[in-house]
């Protein structure tokens, strides 16, 4: 019988309640009107799926999220509701009845309200990943610097999850152009220590295996130091100090010829064969 009351309270003011809680929750009347409508059906006859309920609160989560709202301005907005009913129970004629039935609404509706939290929770969990994926490929590009030879200049920390992403875009970057030099500039890289030179050491081993000789650039008296002193050992991959030597490593395995003339232009010759 409360609960009665309360539903025939949301038919009888729809029009004020959801204006009231547009109001309130700083929304559209018509945004909220679709949730309003999803909530009078899912209590229609005493059901007690909300799916369609959670459905949209989700969708309102998740937007929010993105438009960059609080998690307490999302939740305050459903909480909203429960303010806009209560005006009307405050009026009510059966208001013992009423009253009851408002505890129970407000208990759902907190529930709801808890939904929206968790939801905006994960939606903003999602964006924050999503924006640090894409920040990691911005910061991992490959370049091509020559017919034949492509650049991975790396700035900042590498670790096991950024060494992954620079080993499948070299790779992919290999097979697209059909490059067969790749030179790994390391020159933004602030230190090297024993995992550094792992992830190096694993990224030059897999452009090995598509065909590519790497080469490793960048490498400061810091760099340098640190390197011996730790024993780490690079092997037969070739370092140079700077990209230019890198590159002019590059060309000459690649069968190409830089020359300087006097008035500053460069021939470049290419060897046949």
């Amino acid at each position: 019988m409360t609960r009665r009351r309360i539903e025939e309270l949301l038919r009888l003011h729809q029009e004020q309640i959801v204006r009231r809680w547009a109001q309130i929750a700083n929304a559209s009347s018509e945004e909220l009107t679709e949730l309003y409508q999803a909530l009078l059906t899912s209590l229609d006859e005493g059901k007690n799926d909300l799916a369609d309920v959670r459905g949209l609160l989700a969708e309102l989560s998740r937007s929010r999220a993105r438009a960059g709202f609080a998690p307490a301005d999302t939740a305050r907005a459903v909480f909203g509701l429960k303010e806009a009913l209560y005006e009307v129970v405050e009026l009510d004629t059966e208001s013992v009845e009423a009253a009851r039935g408002f505890i129970w609404f407000s208990r759902l509706i907190d529930d709801l309200g808890l939904f929206t939290f968790e939801t905006y929770a994960e939606a903003r969990e999602k964006i924050i990943l999503d924006q640090a994926e894409q920040l990691l490929e911005l910061s991992t590009p490959v370049v091509k610097l020559w017919e034949g030879i492509v650049a991975v200049p790396l700035v900042g920390t590498l670790d096991s999850a950024r060494t992954q992403v620079v080993m499948e875009k070299l790779l992919q970057t290999l097979v697209d152009t059909g490059a067969e030099h790749a030179v790994i500039d390391i020159t933004g890289v602030p230190a090297v220590d024993t995992q550094v030179a792992q992830h190096l050491l694993k990224t030059v081993v897999a452009a090995r295996l598509m065909g590519a000789e790497c080469v490793i650039s960048g490498i400061r008296p810091q760099i340098a130091h640190t390197i011996v002193t730790l024993g780490i050992e690079f092997g037969d991959i070739v370092t140079k100090a700077s990209l230019a030597d890198a590159l002019a490593h590059a060309f000459k395995h690649a069968g190409i010829h830089v020359s300087g003339a006097r008035d500053t232009r460069i021939a470049i010759r290419a060897e046949n064969g």
